[in-house]
């Protein structure tokens, strides 16, 4: 039965989380038809401030809801806890983002044009937490179909939002369309918000005294965060120091952004795409692990965390084959080059070992191990650094970066693995 139900859940998300791409996908094209290349470009500009506020304000809640609400504590209670814990977080930033506003668009960005719409981060950001605590709640009780629903109805809501408002506000200028791209997310989290607590149960009752699970939250979700923000940092390096030390070892800037377009432009979002299957059957194994955990099962964690492996394994082998055999296949079908064919395919096989890393990380997660996990991406991201920059002097060009990430997914799954054997064992 519980096998069944892991196995129900991870499928439910892979079908809903399709669709979803599908609806994110049409969004795009719509928005940039509508607001033209100079507006995504504006938008583009402020949305890794964007998304670096979304990992603060969620605080990895998700997670941390999940963990605890399936080792079938009081729901009530956990989430009175991180509705605490996120109105504390939201004020904060909200204050942040308003006070610096001027100073990232003027002096970071180098763009007064989207002031207003970092502005408008501030307003959206508790409407993401309220959604994310109710995810939590659902992914916890291991019922994904509420998350599935309410993903594709926000998305609905967004491009509706987009295709009415748009027009009306790109009159306006540029800035105002971008402002309401932002805003709208207001609009799509709401709508999201409503569809999650329809089912919620009737019963549910919160009180002023259930507050007493801030700790046991503070203990997952803050080495959560610190993880998803040590990637960040590593993200937002990673084109400073490539740049600084390829120019530096002779070659061209021209070469440099053409060759880095490639990699990040058609061979990761080619190679990443079984990352979407994976993610699913990781948000499913969490609640399961947490749940067998607490009752001391650890057979049964054992053979959830074998069967996470082998489900992503089933996708990414097939996967692996085409990019490394037939590179030219995928890349002319999504991106109409051929470009990066060599990049495919020497990444393909060692990104099997990425394709079964989320799922270790949720397992880490269930077992109470978070901070390993924080310690792993870290240890990584350094690692990957420095070879990078060694590698960039010794002037490997692009294959610096290729190398250096291929030495990151070794590391943080290996590292993973030998933690997880070590707790079970």
């Amino acid at each position: 039965m519980k096998k069944n139900k892991f196995i129900k859940s991870t499928l439910i998300l892979i079908i809903g989380g399709f669709v979803t791409k599908i609806l994110s996908m049409v969004i795009k094209v719509v928005t940039t038809r509508l607001i033209g290349t100079e507006g995504i470009g504006l938008y583009m500009l402020i949305n890794p401030t964007f998304i670096l506020f979304i990992s603060l304000c969620t605080f990895g809640m998700p997670t941390a809801i999940s963990k605890l609400v399936s080792e079938e504590k009081s729901s009530k209670k956990i989430m009175l806890s991180a509705t605490f814990i996120t109105i504390i977080i939201d004020i904060i930033l909200m204050l942040v983002i308003i006070l610096s506003s001027k100073f990232i668009a003027y002096n970071l960005l180098h763009e007064p044009r989207v002031q207003k719409a970092i502005i408008a981060i501030s307003f959206v950001l508790p409407f993401i937490s309220i959604s994310s605590i109710l995810r939590g709640y659902f992914f916890g009780k291991q019922k994904m179909l509420p998350h599935v629903i309410s993903n594709i109805i926000e998305d609905i809501i967004r491009m509706l939002s987009i295709i009415l408002f748009i027009p009306l506000y790109i009159s306006k200028g540029i800035e105002s369309a971008v402002y309401f791209l932002v805003i709208s997310n207001i609009i799509s989290e709401l709508s999201s918000i409503m569809t999650l607590l329809l089912f919620i149960p009737k019963q549910f009752k919160i009180y002023s005294s259930d507050v007493i699970y801030v700790k046991d939250i503070m203990h997952i979700s803050v080495p959560t965060t610190f993880a998803r923000l040590i990637g960040c940092i590593g993200l937002f390096l990673e084109p400073i120091i490539l740049t600084y030390f390829l120019y530096k070892a002779g070659n061209t800037s021209d070469f440099i952004i053409n060759e880095y377009g490639i990699l990040n432009g058609y061979v990761l979002p080619v190679i990443l795409l079984p990352s979407f299957f994976t993610n699913a059957i990781s948000q499913a194994l969490l609640p399961d692990v947490s749940n067998y955990y607490s009752k001391n099962d650890n057979e049964m964690v054992l053979k959830r965390i074998k069967q996470a492996i082998f489900f992503s394994l089933l996708i990414g082998i097939p996967c692996t084959i085409i990019f490394t055999v037939i590179p030219q296949l995928p890349l002319q079908l999504l991106y109409d080059t051929t470009s990066g064919i060599n990049y495919l395919r020497f990444l393909a096989p060692i990104c099997l070992m990425h394709y079964i890393q989320s799922p270790l990380t949720s397992a880490l997660q269930g077992l109470k191990l978070s901070k390993e996990a924080m310690y792993g991406t870290l240890g990584g991201i350094i690692v990957k650094t420095i070879l990078l920059i060694i590698l960039c002097l010794c002037n490997f060009k692009i294959w610096s970066l290729v190398i250096a990430d291929s030495i990151n997914i070794f590391y943080v799954t290996i590292h993973h693995i030998l933690v997880i054997k070590k707790r079970l064992n």
